[in-house]
């Protein structure tokens, strides 16, 4: 038996029914006619209904046969021209008439918009029943509903054993394809092939045609839902047209399962990355074991540490903190009813960063891996809590061309990947270090690297430890406000940015640091009178002290000018 006639209905779901087309061809409508609306055969017929009350399109439904007498339009013949239309906006299937006893003919206005419309109008035999009718045509449509789910669960059963038996998407799609002898293939979110089966050029069209529904008979696409995410979409092509909309029953039955492939591929994926990154945080702290161990056992996670390598260490930019006191640095004791459902609304806000962040740091994480990936097969990469970390390989000990070689590559690809989420990244580069005992040391250089590199360039900054010199030292002042204190203090007036007289007075200052007191070169760099120059030099030793003299005056100024220049202090 075939299976039954399908349509897709507004809400996306399938109905089962029977073309009009085959309907007539039951035995019980032998002698039935079909006198106008031959364009409409392949109208569903889902059920059927007899119209023998004057109000019958209060109970029509979509789908229907619909099968009358003509009694209830006896003496109203000019609402018969209006009928085909009020039951085709409703969208029955067709009408069936038996003529005679109370309507000798139709009205030709009645047939002509039947015809115009496609809305079948079929004349019935005298000598048939309605109740015959009822019973044949509803029976042969839960016969091939039954057939039909029968096979769907037949293929469920068989695409299930499958993924039972440890297969993957390939034999997933494999499977799908024999059955409905098309091409079939998996695509993720990004439109890329997953898994295909069936001629080449066949499964790279269908990368165009996955991203919406099938319009013909060519094509056909059913969406990978698993728990509430998208993951891509499984679509059936035939350039010759073959599909038919029951095939979509079994490309759903498909998603379904790949979905349950694609999330188990996940579950195991999340455990072998979280297995990867603690023995990489334990190689970072020292606690792995001796180099050779290290070394086979990042083996046979592809892992490449038996070379001089280098630590990169990628940091989100503008990290949201939490905070467990109040705005104003009081604690929550004693307030009242207002603020503890204001405190209710702060919590909701937090709970939403929070979700935020962390969808921030796995597209962190994702950019930086297939970045360094690309560039380096044999890199370490995992995500810790609040940065990603990269162990790279190194050749030579140029701090400068080690950072704007293969590490900009990847810093630049990551960034472009990460752009379109309006966010931004650090990243700090470590020294080259020759064995995985070093590997720990290379960390804390990497760490402090993106944390002075922000201060001292802002977001999205690039900072190598050796190229970072005083400021290591600076950076270890764990209380900013002492560093303040040193700046006014070793500054003076000269500490504060509103007075435009006196942040040029201190550009001054530090021209004349930078070029070791030369009084002529500053001037050319300044672009200042040698004697101008000669009187802004006795200006600051009246407001700072006879730097020109005491050279540990001048290590103090040149400290607090470094200083003012790191931010985020």
């Amino acid at each position: 038996m075939e299976p039954p006639a399908l349509r897709l209905a507004s809400t996306g779901t399938l109905t089962y029914g029977l073309p009009v087309g085959e309907v007539l061809g039951v035995s019980t409508l032998k002698g039935a006619r079909l006198i106008a609306g031959r364009s409409g055969l392949g109208r569903v017929v889902q059920r059927l209904n007899v119209m023998e009350v004057p109000d019958i399109l209060s109970w029509v439904k979509p789908n229907e046969l619909l099968l009358t007498t003509g009694y209830p339009l006896r003496n109203t013949p000019q609402s018969l021209d209006n009928l085909v239309a009020d039951l085709d906006e409703r969208g029955l299937a067709a009408l069936a008439i038996k003529l005679g006893r109370y309507l000798d003919s139709l009205p030709a206005e009645m047939i002509a918009q039947a015809d115009r419309r496609g809305f079948p109008l079929i004349l019935l035999a005298d000598d048939v029943g309605f109740d015959d009718i009822l019973n044949q045509v509803l029976t042969d449509i839960l016969n091939r509903q039954a057939a039909v789910l029968a096979r769907t669960e037949e293929v469920h059963r068989a695409l299930v054993q499958i993924v039972l038996c440890g297969g993957g998407l390939q034999e997933v799609v494999d499977e799908v394809a024999a059955l409905l002898k098309v091409a079939v293939a998996a695509l993720d979110g990004e439109q890329r092939v997953l898994a295909g089966s069936g001629p080449h050029e066949h499964v790279q069209a269908m990368r165009a045609l996955g991203r919406g529904p099938a319009q013909d008979g060519e094509h056909l696409v059913a969406p990978v839902v698993a728990g509430g995410f998208d993951h891509g979409r499984i679509v059936a092509y035939s350039p010759n047209g073959t599909l038919c909309e029951a095939d979509l029953t079994i490309l759903e039955r498909a998603a379904t399962v790949a979905a349950l492939v694609i999330t188990k591929q996940q579950a195991v994926a999340a455990v072998e990355s979280k297995y990867r990154a603690d023995f990489l945080r334990d190689i970072l702290a020292g606690r792995a074991g001796d180099d050779d161990r290290v070394i086979a056992h990042c083996s046979g996670f592809g892992w490449d540490l038996d070379r001089p390598v280098m630590v990169l260490v990628a940091e989100l930019d503008g990290r949201s903190r939490g905070d467990a006191r109040g705005a104003d640095g009081r604690g929550t004791e004693g307030r009242g009813a207002e603020s503890r459902g204001s405190e209710s609304r702060g919590a909701e806000t937090r709970e939403s960063r929070g979700a935020e962040e962390r969808s921030s740091q796995e597209r962190l994480a994702a950019a930086w891996s297939t970045a360094v990936r690309r560039h380096d097969p044999g890199a370490a990469v995992a995500t810790f809590a609040h940065e990603v970390v990269a162990v790279v390989g190194a050749d030579g000990d140029d701090p400068v061309a080690q950072s704007s070689g293969p590490v900009q590559a990847m810093v630049k690809e990551a960034t472009a990947v990460f752009a379109e989420h309006r966010r931004t990244f650090s990243t700090g580069i470590s020294r080259t270090v020759a064995s995985p005992a070093a590997l720990p040391e290379a960390y804390e250089q990497a760490g402090k690297a993106v944390r002075v590199g922000r201060q001292l360039h802002g977001t999205g900054a690039r900072a190598h430890f050796d190229q970072l010199g005083v400021y290591r030292l600076l950076s270890l002042v764990s209380d900013p406000a002492e560093l303040h204190a040193f700046v006014r203090e070793t500054l003076g007036e000269l500490a504060v940015d509103d007075e435009p007289e006196l942040v040029d007075l201190r550009r001054t200052l530090q021209v004349l640091l930078e070029t070791n007191l030369n009084v002529a070169e500053t001037a050319r760099r300044l672009h200042f009178h040698y004697n101008t120059l000669r009187y802004r030099i006795g200006k600051l030793e009246r407001m700072l002290g006879p730097f020109t003299e005491d050279a540990h005056l001048r290590l103090n100024l040149t400290l607090a000018l470094h200083v003012l220049r790191m931010r985020g202090i």
